[in-house]
């Protein structure tokens, strides 16, 4: 049956990013298919999250740390495979932006957008790769590796540069690694999420004019909900994507085919 292909049933995820929003709600779909979840929160703490996990009737984990610290994903990774015994799928979906004009843009606002949003995903996928190729090595499967880009790994922007930047490669990012792993049973993807309802975009939301212009350009005449990820991220982490490799999956309520 086809959508067996989309069960999770006893796979075990990490989820950067969980405590709310676009994390948040990839970690209760995850759970929802059938798998346990480690939930990351950055500066909150993802409880919320994992109780919404064990309604599902799966297992939970909360694991915390700053992804602008260097010794976070490998902390983050071992912590997992630790207390569940493996990692079969990871979601980066931990993201920082920090708005400002590119004359007036900060060495230290570009350096943290960079590091969270790029460098931490890069880590993560290293870390959770080296364990997946391993196991692949074994016989007992290799992983799936779902990062989250966005419209802007396609646009620049404005007011955005370091965000624009770190999603662009997070785009690039998901080809290169597909391309050395996609031949090893590791399926790497991303999905680029258009304007969400998040704290993220709070300021273009309660900006009556923006907010205007953003309506009037997206198809679907509303800002998409975390949840409507859901389906996306279940797919990217399901047999049911095993031929699937470096395809950054928009969803963003047509905005890109305007």
């Amino acid at each position: 049956m086809i959508l067996d292909r989309f069960r999770l049933d006893d796979r075990v995820a990490l989820v950067t990013g969980a405590s709310a929003g676009l994390g948040r709600a990839i970690a209760v779909a995850l759970a929802g298919a059938g798998a346990h979840v480690a939930c990351h929160g950055n500066t909150r703490a993802p409880g919320a999250t994992c109780e919404a996990v064990e309604r599902a009737g799966r297992q939970s984990f909360a694991v915390t740390g700053d992804l602008a610290d260097r010794a976070t994903p490998r902390a983050l990774v071992e912590e997992t495979v630790k207390h569940f015994g493996r990692l079969d799928i990871l979601v980066n979906n931990a993201g920082t932006i920090r708005r400002a004009p590119a004359v007036d843009y900060t060495e230290e606002d570009w350096d943290v957008v960079i590091e969270v949003n790029l460098s931490s995903v890069f880590l993560l996928s290293q870390l959770a790769g080296r364990h997946m190729l391993e196991r692949a090595g074994e016989g007992t499967g290799g992983g799936k590796i779902v990062n989250v880009a966005s419209l802007l790994s396609f646009q620049g922007g404005i007011t955005v540069p370091a965000y624009a930047a770190s999603k662009g490669g997070v785009a690039q990012l998901t080809k290169a690694l597909a391309n050395e792993w996609a031949g090893r049973g590791i399926n790497v993807n991303a999905i680029a999420p258009g304007y969400m309802r998040t704290d993220n975009t709070a300021a273009l939301q309660t900006d009556e004019t923006r907010n205007r212009q953003i309506l009037e350009r997206i198809p679907a005449a509303r800002w998409g909900e975390p949840e409507d990820l859901a389906g996306a991220a279940v797919f990217l982490s399901s047999a049911a994507s095993d031929y699937v490799n470096g395809h950054v999956l928009v969803v963003d309520g047509g905005w890109l085919g305007r």
